[in-house]
């Protein structure tokens, strides 16, 4: 008797499924990197795009209960009668001279003593720079009266002199910058620059200067930024005619009982904040730039 043995097939095997290409993987971090990037900046913006809207109301809209976040007929003469109530281009001048005046001394200055730090040597070098940049956690509010006073026995209430003043001193965080970024630069070429008869203020003027567009950009944005924005120096420092912009919108709109005129204040407010807008726009690529390479250098 013959027995026929039947073959014994063999289970259909599974076909794992593909991976996911990198260039996919790739997409998706873009796409999700984007989303999130859209959600912060719809966030950021939203305190800008309500003081527009704020501004677009008018009075009985802006105490209305519930809050109409869309005004029903835009009121552009509110910016009108913010540029004209007070003396606006006066202030608004006030304000780009301090800022511009401010920004470019202590620009100055902070790379200065950034290169100092960066490359000369001298005993206590290392201290004295942890001691720069300790003064950073010193909350300047803690400052202002004593300063207050002291500018004012010197006779220089009521001037220019007090930004001058704080811009000659430098600013600790600027000073960290400029040694960052300094310090990262090859010592071939300091040394070529000295056999070749230059002294350090040459160095530092024609060849370190020049280099470090990017941080003093940086450095000039965000002083100029403080100084515009700044609300307490000037109200204390400066009579109304040389005050500056911020002042004047805080403390010069009002209706005619002496309140706040809010719809103004805010069409004010939202003029106010288009020229920092302007110049961070045009030199933000500079800025982020900066950032990074005094950041992760040196």
């Amino acid at each position: 008797m013959t027995v026929t043995r039947t073959p014994a097939t063999t289970p259909a095997t599974s076909t794992p499924p593909a991976a996911p290409s990198r260039s996919s993987r790739r997409r998706r971090n873009a796409a999700g990197t984007y989303l999130l990037l859209m959600t912060l900046a719809v966030l950021f913006a939203g305190p800008f795009a309500w003081l527009v809207l704020a501004a677009l109301k008018t009075k009985a809209e802006w105490v209305s209960i519930p809050t109409k976040i869309l005004p029903e007929t835009p009121q552009w003469g509110n910016f009108v009668q913010a540029f004209t109530e007070i003396n606006f281009p006066a202030y608004l001048g006030n304000s780009l001279f301090l800022s511009f005046m401010f920004a470019t001394i202590v620009t100055f200055s902070s790379a200065a003593v950034g290169f100092g730090f960066a490359r000369l040597r001298g005993r206590g070098k290392r201290p004295l720079f942890v001691l720069v940049l300790a003064t950073m956690m010193l909350p300047q509010i803690l400052t202002l009266i004593p300063t207050y006073v002291l500018f004012a026995r010197m006779g220089l209430v009521n001037t220019y002199w007090p930004w001058v003043m704080w811009a000659l001193g430098a600013s600790p965080f600027f000073v960290f910058l400029f040694r960052q970024f300094f310090a990262a630069i090859p010592a071939e070429l300091e040394e070529a620059a000295i056999i070749d008869g230059c002294g350090y203020g040459r160095i530092f003027l024609q060849i370190f200067l020049p280099l470090s567009r990017p941080v003093l950009l940086t450095s000039f944005l965000l002083s100029f930024t403080w100084t515009w924005g700044d609300y307490i120096a000037p109200a204390l420092f400066l009579d109304p005619d040389q005050t500056t912009l911020s002042v004047a919108i805080a403390a010069f709109y009002l209706d005619p009982h002496g309140n706040p005129d809010a719809t103004v204040q805010a069409a004010a407010a939202a003029m106010y904040v288009v020229p920092v807008l302007v110049i961070f726009l045009f030199g933000q690529r500079y800025f982020i730039r900066g950032v990074v390479s005094s950041g992760v250098k040196g």
